[in-house]
């Protein structure tokens, strides 16, 4: 499936970054939003320090000229999604709004909870750690939709991040996002990475049932080592990977070191579940 990104609803578009590889998908979706009729749009997440995406994202935030973007937000710190944000809003003169402090330019911070406007457009933002601690989620109400950063992709599954990333924590962002999607005040998703998704509720209704069903993967994983003949049994060290070896066949191998961070999540997960 090819994704070069677009507008989508009335209030947003998707300019893509070009730094596509096996962890960006096609590359980081930087989005632009801006209330029909106004003067100043949002930027969230600019991606990386491309000279030309920038030009790009500036252009479709102001046919007129640099100055109307009114604040840059970054949903988590990531340096696909982050990299160019301090300069590209220095420039512009806007500010940068994160969770993390030491992303942000400006004394303005961002939470859950916190509603952000600029002229018109209204912003909630629904933390949702677990991909990484400071994941955040934005939620667009006049478009039914939510940018989920890279807690939800458009393609394929997310990783979460060990040790930074917690799967506890994950899981229960999931939940969040479904209890929004179940009520319709979320009806699309628009990702971090990867196409638009138009079926929300659908979307969280797999992700949620695929980390149940690798987590199940994952103790019957634990239960082959543990009967395995093995004379000086599975190291501490050796036990994400071998783990990985046995549930993550249906992955290409190229990602299983991105597998391998999940499967410490996991594995940190099920020793706290005990």
């Amino acid at each position: 499936m090819s994704w070069t990104g677009g507008s989508f609803g009335e209030r947003a578009t998707c300019v893509l970054a070009p730094n596509a590889n096996i962890m960006t998908l096609d590359g980081t979706n930087t989005w632009v939003l801006r209330e029909p009729g106004a003067r100043r749009s949002v930027v969230i997440d600019p991606g990386p320090p491309d000279a030309a995406h920038l030009a790009a994202v500036e252009a479709v935030s102001d046919q007129m000229g640099a100055g109307q973007v009114g604040v840059v937000l970054l949903t988590h710190h990531h340096i696909d999604h982050s990299e160019s944000a301090k300069e590209f809003a220095s420039r512009l003169g806007c500010g940068v709004r994160a969770l993390d402090p030491a992303y942000r330019l400006g004394e303005e911070g961002l939470g859950d909870g916190d509603v952000v406007e600029i002229d018109g457009l209204e912003i909630r933002v629904v933390g949702t750690p677990g991909h990484s601690s400071d994941s955040l989620s934005f939620h667009v109400p006049a478009d039914n939709a939510i940018l989920t950063g890279d807690t939800v992709l458009g393609r394929g599954t997310t990783v979460v991040a060990h040790p930074d990333g917690e799967l506890g924590a994950y899981l229960d962002s999931l939940d969040r996002l479904h209890a929004l999607a179940d009520t319709h005040a979320v009806e699309r998703i628009w990702p971090g990475h990867g196409p638009v998704i138009d079926n929300a509720l659908g979307a969280l209704d797999y992700y949620i049932a695929h980390r149940h069903e690798r987590l199940d993967q994952v103790r019957a994983a634990l239960e082959q080592l543990a009967n395995e003949p093995h004379p000086e049994g599975v190291s501490v060290d050796e036990l994400p990977r071998r783990v990985v070896e046995i549930v993550y066949t249906d992955v290409d191998p190229v990602l299983w070191g991105a597998a391998e961070l999940s499967v410490r999540a996991q594995l940190a997960y099920l020793r706290g579940a005990d």
